[in-house]
């Protein structure tokens, strides 16, 4: 049987993946890693996260890369000058430092690799397994999956956290940081604060193992 480790909320923290990653030490035969998004913003090292799993992935293969409202953030402004405030209110100066900020008659810029871009831009808006679907925010209730929204996807909260609804597969998400992750019913939260000084997590599922760093 397959499994699956799901790491969400890096945001920067490349230490704390590094040390997520030693204890889980997947199999690259049977095994899956979804990144759950927010690679990037806030942390230190958001270039060094997103060279860690673009690495990762070249190697090991069975790695899945999602979306994260951070990334939506930072594209918008990088390619399209959009957004900026919202953009740097969320941390996103520490990203363009990470790339080497400079100053540009636009604005601020970062020198992204074009690998960096492709990541970015090739980013999944969700992933579904055969008892799992997997998505940054959550989904909106009553509304199919495949006609959720993107902007319900990265940024939904308490409407989605709140809901009794069965999804037709269990819900993991990111986004909305807890001191411990949530697990419901209908849903597993596991965005546990890494970069405001709580854990980086990882569930491994179906076992529901966790593991934090």
């Amino acid at each position: 049987m397959e499994r699956i480790f799901a790491i969400a909320d890096i945001h920067g923290c490349l230490d704390k993946l590094r040390a997520l990653m030693e204890k889980i030490r997947p199999d690259r035969e049977r095994d899956r890693i979804v990144f759950i998004g927010d690679y990037i913003d806030r942390g230190p090292d958001s270039r060094g996260v997103v060279d860690y799993v673009i690495d990762l992935r070249d190697r090991f293969g069975r790695v899945v890369c999602l979306m994260g409202n951070h990334e939506r953030m930072f594209l918008d402004y990088h390619l399209y000058g959009k957004d900026g405030d919202l953009f740097l209110m969320n941390g996103g100066d520490t990203t363009l430092l990470s790339y080497g900020m400079e100053e540009t008659p636009a604005g601020k810029r970062a020198r992204v690799p074009e690998e960096h871009l492709r990541f970015f831009e090739d980013l999944l808006p969700y992933y579904e397994s055969e008892g799992y679907i997997f998505v940054h925010a959550g989904l909106r209730p009553h509304v199919p999956l495949e006609e959720q929204i993107p902007e319900d996807l990265l940024w939904i909260r308490y409407a989605f956290i709140r809901s009794c609804q069965d999804f037709g597969k269990i819900v993991v998400f990111g986004h909305t940081p807890f001191p411990e992750p949530l697990i419901d019913f209908n849903k597993i939260g596991i965005d546990t604060g890494a970069v405001y000084g709580g854990k980086l997590t990882c569930i491994e599922l179906p076992a529901m193992n966790l593991y934090q760093a």
